[in-house]
């Protein structure tokens, strides 16, 4: 995989000209793109091409514009962004950096797409509103927070019944242990993997590796060519080792409405 070739068609594909989510829509303001939706929608900016001259100046532009509509946003800025000082141009305008991650991508022919899951733990796929409060739960062991916005997101995402997101929950008898989701992006031969946290007592036996596998073999199936994370330090290990490549860091920086 040539990784500054896979760079530049993420960079064109998911983040200058990206399908948006169901119910949102994509704008465009000079050298910014952003989306907008609900509020319980992920609402930002996905790409900005900017200069020094005028960084600051569409900073505000884009505060102003989600603040007339009455909503928070996060603007994503990846490592090899532009200006070189971007993130501290954030700071100084009122946001707040949120931990930054990896950002891991990997060819799915180049990936396992089997691996074994622990003895008494099983996939269930997450097809209705109990399967969701499940992942939720899943997800509150892993991460010890909750996020409603997620929740309602992933209840909009079976409403639209898109096909495009695809979401599993690892159960250990009657409990939750581990969840994940997949986000196919059509057109784009992008699937974008998120969720995937382990409950702690869980931890190290595999689960993590059989979601990203059983995910791979999805994806594989409907013709997929590319697997995106976005890696806290505990995952980044693991999808190194699976064959996933760093290309790049992502740090996300929220505005509030204050």
């Amino acid at each position: 995989m040539d990784h500054d070739e896979v760079l530049a068609l993420f960079d064109d594909r998911l983040r200058r000209n990206p399908p948006p989510d169901p119910g949102c829509r994509i704008e465009r303001d000079g050298a910014v793109v952003r989306q907008v939706g609900p509020e319980h929608s992920w609402n930002g900016v996905v790409w900005s091409g900017l200069d020094e001259a005028g960084a600051d100046a569409a900073i505000a532009a884009q505060v102003r514009h989600f603040a007339g509509l009455g909503l928070e946003f996060e603007w994503k800025v990846y490592s090899h962004d532009r200006p070189a000082d971007l993130g501290a141009r954030l700071l100084a305008a009122g946001f707040t950096p949120e931990p930054a991650e990896a950002l891991m991508i990997a060819r799915i022919a180049d990936l396992p797409t089997e691996s074994a899951l622990p003895e008494g733990v099983r996939l269930m796929p997450v097809t209705d509103e109990a399967g969701v409060g499940l992942l939720m739960e899943a997800h509150k062991q892993a991460f010890g927070v909750e996020h409603p916005n997620l929740r309602e997101r992933m209840l909009e995402q079976l409403r639209n019944g898109t096909g495009t997101v695809s979401m599993i929950v690892a159960m250990a008898g009657d409990r939750p242990v581990s969840g994940a989701r997949m986000e196919l992006i059509p057109g784009t031969g992008f699937v974008g993997l998120w969720g995937g946290g382990t409950a702690p007592d869980w931890r190290g036996r595999g689960i993590y590796r059989a979601l990203v596998a059983h995910r791979a073999r999805l994806a594989a199936d409907l013709g997929y060519e590319y697997l995106q994370v976005d890696a806290s330090d505990q995952s980044r290990p693991i999808l190194q080792r699976l064959g996933f490549a760093r290309l790049s860091t992502t740090t996300p920086y929220v505005r509030g409405l204050g």
